[in-house]
């Protein structure tokens, strides 16, 4: 554990760089000491009774940070959210792996770029008549970068087609899905099997996942790859997997002629189990299982082809989605980060005027987060899954301040309930926390809200890193690195410290 000091930031150094957020309060300088001393029994008000109070919640934030036993880094930093003071901060200035609280940052910029009401749309598209269920023409699956299609939707699709008396098609049948740049896998250089780094493009479907499952039958395993929703089922043809007779390493892949090539050891497979493995090919998967839900509906489709422009057509179907403020809730509750990549990138779309890469995007999204809030960060992904993001604490905090942003993102975040030694929830706790988690191997996060009974809110941001261990994982090939589950506990520990601490700081009146 390194070193740690409080330290007193002044406003001249909060605010330089920028204008607050849509015209907000911002991180103020505080107006007395950085280190509030609690009045008498003030923090031991944390819990409903003596009983369930963690005496840990009487210590200073340093004596938490030591006492966690933590290796490598933390920062952290709470204000109040009306007024911007800064009540306590450690290492609050320096930039460190915000992990999965990137999601937050692009949900801020998609809100204001996009608005809470925009609906990403799937077609159906025709370029000829159709004329008695026989379409003279090709039929086009056209994506619009919705992150979140799933199989049963796509088959609300063809249903539309169904009903119109679609039977059979002339000419071809083509995926397009350069709505937005396509990427093979969201960060390289990771683990091939890692389902939440797929591949991104603009026709996505089931987070451009593949369900794998295995069960043990006599001596011979059964095998099965398919496009799983919540009704359906249907089989793919555009990942194969074949068992090879080994023990590490557990999964290899090769990139086929448009299909995903898997090999799994053997010696892993044990009797029975299932995961869901990325898919490299989005476009064709997402066609592959369209044309099989058309022909169970009794259309007659030719295997999928990938057409880089768009033709002109008829539109035959439209599928839209959930308003993106209900996408975004359910984006920060779960932490898909193929929703993180395809809202930041079609924002940027939107602001620019034309669809940027990943990166590229990422990057705009940071400039436009320092033009409009005077934040000083490095982005190159929309998701916090990159190892080269960089966010410090206060300006993640001048962020969570920004009375726009409160409004819009705190009822979205994820409630967090706070717990004793024992990790049993502890009843009537007198504050309330909503946040965004962030997890890597060796990098936790946590920034977010603790609305106080006495009607104080309080903004928040807790960044806990091992560069070093970090480093060695990311080298290892180990899906669970030895250590990271240890730190990762040891993360989560000290976050729930320093939120019962500052729930008893928030009843303290300034």
């Amino acid at each position: 554990m390194s070193h740690h000091t409080l330290t007193r930031v002044s406003r001249r150094s909060l605010l330089a760089g920028g204008a607050a957020l849509f015209g907000s309060t911002a991180l103020a300088g505080p107006q007395r000491t950085m280190r509030p001393v609690a009045r008498s029994g003030a923090v031991a008000e944390v819990a409903s009774s003596p009983s369930e109070a963690r005496p840990v919640a009487r210590k200073g934030a340093v004596d938490l940070i030591a006492a966690a036993g933590l290796a490598g880094q933390v920062g952290f930093v709470i204000s109040d959210a009306a007024s911007g003071e800064v009540m306590e901060v450690v290492d609050g200035q320096v930039g460190r792996p915000p992990a999965s609280v990137t999601k937050a940052l692009t949900a801020v910029y998609a809100l204001e770029i996009l608005g809470p009401d925009y609906r990403f749309e799937t077609q159906v598209l025709g370029t000829g008549p159709v004329v008695d269920g026989v379409l003279d023409g090709d039929l086009i699956l056209a994506g619009g970068g919705d992150p979140n299609l799933v199989t049963d939707e796509l088959a609300k699709l063809v249903q539309q087609l169904a009903d119109e008396g679609l039977k059979q098609v002339t000419g071809r049948f083509l995926v397009w899905g350069n709505a937005l740049p396509g990427v093979k896998e969201i960060e390289p250089g990771q683990l091939d099997q890692l389902g939440y780094n797929p591949s991104l493009g603009g026709l996505n479907l089931n987070f451009n996942r593949v369900f794998f499952e295995w069960a043990l039958s006599g001596a011979d395993y059964t095998l099965s790859l398919d496009a799983r929703s919540e009704t359906l089922r249907p089989v793919v043809t555009t990942a194969r997997m074949q068992i090879v007779d080994r023990s590490v390493p557990v999964y290899s892949y090769a990139e086929g002629a448009g299909v995903d090539e898997w090999t799994v050891a053997k010696g892993a497979l044990g009797k029975a189990g299932s995961r869901w493995l990325p898919v490299r090919f989005p476009a064709l998967y997402a066609g592959d299982v369209f044309r099989t839900l058309a022909q169970d509906a009794g259309i007659g489709l030719p295997a999928a082809a990938v057409v880089d422009d768009l033709p002109a057509g008829t539109q035959l179907a439209l599928f839209e989605s959930v308003p993106l403020a209900q996408m975004l809730r359910d984006m920060l509750l779960y932490s898909t980060n193929l929703t993180a990549e395809a809202v930041g990138m079609t924002a940027t779309a939107k602001r620019v005027g034309t669809a940027r890469a990943m990166r590229t995007s990422a990057m705009t999204m940071a400039q436009w987060l320092k033009a409009r809030a005077g934040l000083t960060l490095h982005l190159a992904d929309h998701s916090g899954l990159s190892d080269e993001n960089r966010v410090s604490a206060l300006d993640m905090v001048r962020l969570l301040n920004a009375d726009l942003v409160q409004a819009q993102l705190q009822p979205l975040m994820k409630s967090i309930a706070m717990v004793d030694d024992n990790r049993r929830a502890i009843k009537d706790f007198p504050a309330s926390v909503r946040a965004k988690t962030g997890t890597l191997n060796f990098v936790s996060t946590l920034a977010g809200y603790l609305d106080t009974d006495t009607g104080r809110k309080l903004s928040f941001a807790i960044f806990a890193y091992d560069p070093e261990a970090r480093t060695a994982s990311l080298s290892s090939q180990d899906e669970q690195p030895r250590g990271a589950s240890g730190f990762n506990g040891k993360a989560k520990g000290l976050q729930q410290d320093l939120l019962q601490r500052w729930a008893g700081l928030g009843r303290i009146s300034g």
